[in-house]
């Protein structure tokens, strides 16, 4: 039987990016607070999202929790000789061509999957400014995994998870809970406002 691409041992190349990468998050001095405890499928929300670095605060914290994350990429960067590389490191491929089907791919995704903590960028981009995408919502809610709101201070070298939110099909409401916790551990933040700000109506899935 054929093995997963996704579950095939990383090549060297694969390991030594990763460890360099993990060299990287401790030599920063990142400093983790928060939740000791990732569920082990789940949609971790990455924000905000203002520097490269997150990716590398976003690996140490998970390698310091003991999850494995996984990111969506775009089903071209899968194609040789990126493919082992990309799923070594824990890349899933999506098809944002097809609208909104990419986010039934990724909750069939979820559900062929034991383990699988998707690390989702909501802001979009690093200078996003007009709100978030609801994308990340949607897959949670059709997967029916919790949300991990995780957030990272690149100023201060900080970062931190919170509780997980199961969603609970009230947009709105889960959203406002997932701004206050943004609130809290990021007081003031310019970013902020984002999270409310020009949010798509629940059933449109734009992420």
């Amino acid at each position: 039987m054929e093995v997963d691409a996704a579950e095939r041992p990383p090549t060297l190349l694969s390991r030594l990016v990763k460890g360099a990468l993990l060299w990287l998050y401790r030599w920063k001095g990142w400093r983790l607070e928060g939740e000791d405890f990732i569920p082990p499928r789940c949609v971790i929300l990455g924000a905000p999202h203002t520097s490269n670095w997150d990716f590398v605060f976003f690996l140490g914290a998970t390698h310091q929790l003991g999850i494995e994350p996984a990111f969506m990429g775009k089903h071209t960067l899968f194609k040789w000789p990126l493919t082992r590389f990309m799923f070594d490191m824990g890349g899933v491929p999506v098809n944002r061509s097809t609208g909104g089907n990419y986010v039934e791919g990724l909750v069939a995704e979820f559900k062929r999957r034991s383990k699988l903590a998707l690390v989702i960028a909501p802001e979009g981009t690093r200078s996003a400014t007009k709100g978030w995408r609801s994308g990340f919502y949607h897959i949670a809610l059709g997967a029916g995994v919790p949300i991990v709101p995780a957030w990272v201070n690149n100023a201060t070298l900080r970062g931190g998870i919170g509780p997980a939110l199961m969603p609970s099909g009230d947009f709105r409401a889960d959203m406002a809970r997932i701004a206050a916790f943004y609130r809290s551990v990021l007081p003031g933040h310019p970013r902020n406002d984002g999270i409310e700000a020009n949010v798509p109506r629940e059933g449109e899935a734009d992420a």
